[in-house]
């Protein structure tokens, strides 16, 4: 599969139909993507395959995924809207 059907098929997937999970996935896909490790790539694409219930409370951080690499990518996406000020 070239990488332009691939991205075309992700932002497909990045949308989901609920607002507050659409405005976080398709602006990373878009900028953040592109820019991350092969191993964080393939972990976004896993998150992909969640239910949008499950990926609401994971963002909505009202819960925590129990896959550490489902957390990883989780914690990216988060930390990206919502930037750390040590």
């Amino acid at each position: 599969m070239t990488e332009d059907v691939e991205y075309k098929r992700l932002f497909w997937h990045s949308r989901r139909g609920m607002l507050e999970l659409d405005v976080l996935l398709v602006p990373f896909l878009k900028e953040a993507y592109p820019e991350l490790p092969d191993e964080d790539k393939a972990r976004y694409r896993m998150l992909l395959e969640c239910e949008d219930t499950d990926m609401f409370q994971w963002f909505m951080q009202k819960s925590t995924p129990e896959d550490p690499d489902l957390a990883r990518i989780v914690k990216i996406i988060l930390d990206r809207v919502q930037p750390s000020y040590d």
